[in-house]
Protein backbone atom coordinates (compact mmCIF):
# COMPACT_ATOMS: atom_id res chain seq x y z
CA UNK A 1 0.00 0.00 0.00
CA UNK A 2 2.82 2.82 0.65
CA UNK A 3 4.19 2.06 -2.81
CA UNK A 4 0.82 2.96 -3.82
CA UNK A 5 0.26 5.78 -2.50
CA UNK A 6 4.14 6.79 -3.76
CA UNK A 7 3.22 6.54 -6.98
CA UNK A 8 1.63 9.91 -7.74
CA UNK A 9 4.23 11.34 -6.37
CA UNK A 10 6.88 9.95 -8.35
CA UNK A 11 5.21 10.20 -11.47
CA UNK A 12 4.96 14.16 -10.48
CA UNK A 13 8.62 14.24 -10.30
CA UNK A 14 8.89 12.55 -13.43
CA UNK A 15 6.60 14.67 -14.72
CA UNK A 16 7.88 17.76 -14.10
CA UNK A 17 11.35 17.30 -15.49
CA UNK A 18 9.32 18.21 -18.92
CA UNK A 19 8.31 21.79 -17.71
CA UNK A 20 11.92 22.22 -16.00
CA UNK A 21 13.47 21.89 -19.50
CA UNK A 22 10.94 23.83 -21.41
CA UNK A 23 12.15 26.30 -18.91
CA UNK A 24 15.38 26.66 -20.57
CA UNK A 25 13.71 27.50 -23.89
CA UNK A 26 14.10 31.37 -23.58
CA UNK A 27 17.65 31.12 -22.33
CA UNK A 28 18.17 29.07 -25.52
CA UNK A 29 16.58 31.44 -27.89
CA UNK A 30 17.97 34.14 -27.05
CA UNK A 31 21.47 33.04 -26.46
CA UNK A 32 21.94 30.36 -28.94
CA UNK A 33 19.49 30.52 -32.27
CA UNK A 34 19.55 33.18 -34.85
CA UNK A 35 17.52 35.70 -34.48
CA UNK A 36 13.73 36.49 -35.42
CA UNK A 37 12.78 32.77 -36.74
CA UNK A 38 10.53 31.87 -34.11
CA UNK A 39 8.44 29.89 -36.68
CA UNK A 40 11.45 28.42 -37.91
CA UNK A 41 12.69 27.67 -34.10
CA UNK A 42 9.54 25.67 -33.56
CA UNK A 43 9.35 23.60 -36.78
CA UNK A 44 13.32 22.31 -36.13
CA UNK A 45 12.26 21.63 -32.36
CA UNK A 46 9.24 19.23 -33.38
CA UNK A 47 9.41 17.91 -36.82
CA UNK A 48 12.65 16.25 -35.87
CA UNK A 49 11.60 14.81 -32.86
CA UNK A 50 7.84 13.69 -34.10
CA UNK A 51 10.10 11.80 -36.70
CA UNK A 52 12.38 10.22 -34.66
CA UNK A 53 9.61 8.88 -32.34
CA UNK A 54 7.12 7.65 -34.56
CA UNK A 55 10.20 5.63 -36.79
CA UNK A 56 10.91 4.41 -33.53
CA UNK A 57 7.56 3.06 -32.04
CA UNK A 58 6.46 2.17 -35.64
CA UNK A 59 2.54 2.46 -34.59
CA UNK A 60 0.00 3.89 -36.74
CA UNK A 61 -3.18 5.35 -35.28
CA UNK A 62 -6.52 2.93 -36.70
CA UNK A 63 -6.61 4.41 -40.09
CA UNK A 64 -10.37 4.05 -39.92
CA UNK A 65 -11.31 5.84 -36.75
CA UNK A 66 -12.00 9.35 -38.05
CA UNK A 67 -12.76 10.09 -34.78
CA UNK A 68 -9.42 8.95 -33.57
CA UNK A 69 -7.37 11.36 -36.14
CA UNK A 70 -9.31 14.44 -35.70
CA UNK A 71 -8.94 14.37 -31.85
CA UNK A 72 -5.14 13.42 -32.48
CA UNK A 73 -5.22 16.68 -34.88
CA UNK A 74 -6.75 18.68 -32.72
CA UNK A 75 -4.22 17.88 -29.94
CA UNK A 76 -1.61 18.27 -31.80
CA UNK A 77 -2.52 21.68 -32.96
CA UNK A 78 -2.98 22.49 -28.97
CA UNK A 79 0.17 21.07 -27.49
CA UNK A 80 2.30 21.91 -30.69
CA UNK A 81 1.60 23.22 -33.73
CA UNK A 82 -0.35 26.93 -32.00
CA UNK A 83 1.56 26.67 -28.95
CA UNK A 84 5.38 26.06 -30.25
CA UNK A 85 4.74 28.82 -32.30
CA UNK A 86 3.62 31.24 -29.54
CA UNK A 87 6.30 30.20 -27.54
CA UNK A 88 8.95 31.10 -29.59
CA UNK A 89 7.26 34.46 -30.51
CA UNK A 90 7.09 35.11 -27.16
CA UNK A 91 11.03 33.66 -26.49
CA UNK A 92 11.81 36.70 -29.04
CA UNK A 93 9.98 39.10 -27.76
CA UNK A 94 9.57 38.79 -24.08
CA UNK A 95 12.12 38.17 -20.82
CA UNK A 96 11.40 34.68 -19.52
CA UNK A 97 10.24 36.08 -16.11
CA UNK A 98 7.52 38.16 -18.11
CA UNK A 99 6.55 35.20 -19.84
CA UNK A 100 6.03 33.27 -16.69
CA UNK A 101 3.84 35.74 -15.29
CA UNK A 102 1.19 35.12 -17.99
CA UNK A 103 1.93 31.26 -18.02
CA UNK A 104 1.00 30.87 -14.32
CA UNK A 105 -2.24 31.20 -15.29
CA UNK A 106 -2.21 28.02 -16.85
CA UNK A 107 -3.45 25.53 -14.44
CA UNK A 108 -6.10 27.71 -12.92
CA UNK A 109 -7.63 27.75 -16.47
CA UNK A 110 -7.06 23.58 -16.32
CA UNK A 111 -9.08 23.87 -13.21
CA UNK A 112 -11.99 26.34 -15.02
CA UNK A 113 -12.10 23.58 -17.67
CA UNK A 114 -13.01 20.64 -15.76
CA UNK A 115 -15.25 22.70 -13.34
CA UNK A 116 -17.24 23.48 -16.61
CA UNK A 117 -17.25 20.72 -18.94
CA UNK A 118 -16.41 17.76 -16.40
CA UNK A 119 -18.28 19.27 -13.51
CA UNK A 120 -15.61 18.42 -11.45
CA UNK A 121 -14.74 20.87 -8.35
CA UNK A 122 -10.82 20.78 -8.14
CA UNK A 123 -10.61 20.67 -4.11
CA UNK A 124 -10.58 24.35 -2.60
CA UNK A 125 -6.95 24.04 -1.84
CA UNK A 126 -6.23 23.47 -5.39
CA UNK A 127 -7.72 26.52 -6.64
CA UNK A 128 -6.28 28.52 -3.61
CA UNK A 129 -2.57 26.97 -4.28
CA UNK A 130 -3.03 27.69 -8.54
CA UNK A 131 -4.21 31.58 -7.06
CA UNK A 132 -1.10 31.64 -5.34
CA UNK A 133 1.21 30.72 -8.13
CA UNK A 134 -0.24 33.66 -10.10
CA UNK A 135 0.59 35.39 -6.83
CA UNK A 136 3.97 33.76 -6.27
CA UNK A 137 5.61 34.42 -10.23
CA UNK A 138 4.19 38.26 -9.91
CA UNK A 139 6.34 38.67 -7.04
CA UNK A 140 8.88 37.08 -8.83
CA UNK A 141 9.19 39.12 -11.49
CA UNK A 142 11.70 41.74 -11.94
CA UNK A 143 9.74 45.45 -11.63
CA UNK A 144 12.24 46.34 -14.60
CA UNK A 145 11.40 44.09 -16.85
CA UNK A 146 10.10 44.92 -20.35
CA UNK A 147 6.41 43.81 -21.14
CA UNK A 148 6.17 43.77 -25.29
CA UNK A 149 2.42 43.10 -26.20
CA UNK A 150 2.51 41.22 -28.99
CA UNK A 151 4.96 39.11 -27.18
CA UNK A 152 2.50 38.90 -23.47
CA UNK A 153 -0.67 38.20 -25.97
CA UNK A 154 1.80 35.47 -27.91
CA UNK A 155 2.51 34.11 -24.40
CA UNK A 156 -1.11 34.63 -22.91
CA UNK A 157 -2.98 32.57 -25.99
CA UNK A 158 -0.17 30.09 -25.62
CA UNK A 159 -0.80 29.08 -22.32
CA UNK A 160 -4.70 28.91 -22.93
CA UNK A 161 -3.74 26.41 -25.87
CA UNK A 162 -1.50 23.99 -23.89
CA UNK A 163 -4.03 24.53 -20.99
CA UNK A 164 -6.52 23.47 -22.86
CA UNK A 165 -4.04 20.93 -24.73
CA UNK A 166 -3.18 19.30 -21.52
CA UNK A 167 -6.97 19.19 -19.99
CA UNK A 168 -8.45 16.98 -23.49
CA UNK A 169 -5.16 14.75 -23.77
CA UNK A 170 -6.50 13.56 -20.72
CA UNK A 171 -9.92 13.49 -21.90
CA UNK A 172 -8.99 11.50 -24.78
CA UNK A 173 -6.88 9.18 -23.99
CA UNK A 174 -5.42 7.07 -27.07
CA UNK A 175 -4.61 3.51 -27.43
CA UNK A 176 -1.35 4.42 -28.98
CA UNK A 177 1.21 4.21 -26.38
CA UNK A 178 2.84 7.35 -25.04
CA UNK A 179 5.68 6.82 -27.31
CA UNK A 180 3.83 7.05 -30.41
CA UNK A 181 1.26 9.29 -28.90
CA UNK A 182 3.82 12.18 -28.49
CA UNK A 183 5.47 11.33 -31.67
CA UNK A 184 2.24 11.44 -33.67
CA UNK A 185 1.57 14.60 -32.00
CA UNK A 186 4.78 16.23 -32.53
CA UNK A 187 4.41 15.01 -36.44
CA UNK A 188 1.73 16.31 -36.83
CA UNK A 189 2.35 19.80 -35.21
CA UNK A 190 5.69 19.84 -37.06
CA UNK A 191 3.45 19.50 -40.79
CA UNK A 192 1.10 22.29 -39.33
CA UNK A 193 4.23 25.20 -38.56
CA UNK A 194 6.08 23.74 -41.68
CA UNK A 195 4.42 26.62 -44.41
CA UNK A 196 4.17 29.00 -41.77
CA UNK A 197 8.16 28.79 -41.23
CA UNK A 198 8.51 28.69 -44.93
CA UNK A 199 5.79 32.16 -45.64
CA UNK A 200 6.69 34.51 -42.28
CA UNK A 201 10.30 33.85 -42.06
CA UNK A 202 13.53 34.62 -43.16
CA UNK A 203 15.68 31.89 -44.67
CA UNK A 204 18.31 30.33 -42.34
CA UNK A 205 21.57 32.00 -42.56
CA UNK A 206 24.33 29.53 -42.37
CA UNK A 207 24.33 28.05 -39.22
CA UNK A 208 27.21 27.78 -36.92
CA UNK A 209 27.99 25.29 -34.25
CA UNK A 210 26.32 27.36 -31.68
CA UNK A 211 23.21 27.54 -33.85
CA UNK A 212 23.14 23.63 -34.34
CA UNK A 213 23.81 23.12 -30.47
CA UNK A 214 20.67 25.22 -29.97
CA UNK A 215 18.33 23.37 -32.40
CA UNK A 216 19.44 20.08 -31.20
CA UNK A 217 19.02 20.28 -27.45
CA UNK A 218 15.32 22.34 -28.47
CA UNK A 219 14.32 18.91 -30.77
CA UNK A 220 16.08 16.00 -28.39
CA UNK A 221 15.92 17.13 -25.15
CA UNK A 222 13.03 20.23 -25.39
CA UNK A 223 10.76 18.08 -27.42
CA UNK A 224 11.45 14.41 -27.39
CA UNK A 225 12.56 13.57 -24.07
CA UNK A 226 9.99 16.48 -22.04
CA UNK A 227 6.97 16.08 -24.13
CA UNK A 228 7.38 12.15 -24.01
CA UNK A 229 7.34 12.60 -20.42
CA UNK A 230 4.90 15.12 -19.98
CA UNK A 231 2.43 12.88 -21.32
CA UNK A 232 2.96 9.81 -19.49
CA UNK A 233 2.29 12.25 -16.81
CA UNK A 234 -1.00 13.39 -18.87
CA UNK A 235 -1.91 9.65 -18.89
CA UNK A 236 -0.95 8.77 -14.86
CA UNK A 237 -1.89 12.23 -13.16
CA UNK A 238 -5.08 13.66 -13.16
CA UNK A 239 -5.11 17.13 -15.51
CA UNK A 240 -5.22 19.55 -12.85
CA UNK A 241 -2.01 17.94 -11.31
CA UNK A 242 -0.69 17.98 -14.19
CA UNK A 243 -1.31 21.74 -15.16
CA UNK A 244 -0.12 22.64 -11.84
CA UNK A 245 3.62 21.52 -12.82
CA UNK A 246 3.83 23.86 -15.65
CA UNK A 247 4.56 26.94 -13.11
CA UNK A 248 7.87 24.84 -13.12
CA UNK A 249 9.06 26.09 -16.38
CA UNK A 250 8.40 29.78 -15.74
CA UNK A 251 10.33 29.55 -12.29
CA UNK A 252 13.15 27.69 -14.26
CA UNK A 253 13.26 30.64 -16.93
CA UNK A 254 13.87 33.45 -14.41
CA UNK A 255 16.36 31.54 -12.62
CA UNK A 256 18.09 30.58 -15.50
CA UNK A 257 18.10 34.22 -15.98
CA UNK A 258 19.29 35.33 -13.13
CA UNK A 259 21.91 32.58 -12.75
CA UNK A 260 23.88 32.84 -16.45
CA UNK A 261 22.22 36.08 -18.41
CA UNK A 262 22.47 38.51 -14.59
CA UNK A 263 19.02 39.40 -15.04
CA UNK A 264 17.63 41.35 -12.07
CA UNK A 265 16.17 39.79 -8.81
CA UNK A 266 14.58 41.36 -6.32
CA UNK A 267 15.34 40.49 -2.06
CA UNK A 268 11.18 39.34 -2.41
CA UNK A 269 11.91 37.01 -5.50
CA UNK A 270 12.94 34.44 -3.83
CA UNK A 271 10.14 34.78 -1.34
CA UNK A 272 8.29 34.47 -4.70
CA UNK A 273 9.82 31.59 -5.85
CA UNK A 274 9.20 29.45 -2.26
CA UNK A 275 5.54 30.65 -3.14
CA UNK A 276 5.22 28.75 -6.37
CA UNK A 277 6.62 25.86 -5.19
CA UNK A 278 4.08 25.76 -2.23
CA UNK A 279 1.81 26.10 -4.84
CA UNK A 280 3.10 23.15 -6.92
CA UNK A 281 2.73 20.96 -3.95
CA UNK A 282 -0.61 22.07 -2.42
CA UNK A 283 -1.75 20.90 -5.73
CA UNK A 284 -0.02 17.67 -5.57
CA UNK A 285 -1.37 16.95 -2.42
CA UNK A 286 -4.64 18.12 -2.88
CA UNK A 287 -5.37 15.92 -6.24
CA UNK A 288 -3.25 12.98 -4.54
CA UNK A 289 -6.22 12.26 -1.86
CA UNK A 290 -9.24 10.00 -2.35
CA UNK A 291 -11.48 11.67 -4.54
CA UNK A 292 -14.75 12.60 -3.67
CA UNK A 293 -17.83 13.18 -6.47
CA UNK A 294 -17.13 17.12 -5.59
CA UNK A 295 -13.84 17.35 -5.73
CA UNK A 296 -11.69 14.36 -8.22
Amino acid sequence: MQNARNTPWMDALTTAVGPVIWGSTYIVTTELLPPDRPFTAALLRTLPAGLLLVLWCRRWPAWGDWTGWWRLLVLAALNIGVFQALLFVAAYRLPGGVAAVVGAIGPLVVMGLAWALDHRRPPAVALAAGALGVLGMAVLLSPGARWDMVGVAAALVGTLCMAAGTFWSRRWRSDLPVLAFTGWQLLAGGIMLAPVAWVVDPPLPVLTATHVAGYLYLSLVGALLSYALWFRGVARLPSVAVSSLLLLSPVTAVVLGWALLGQAMRGLSLVGMLVVLASVLAVQWAMSRPTTPAAS
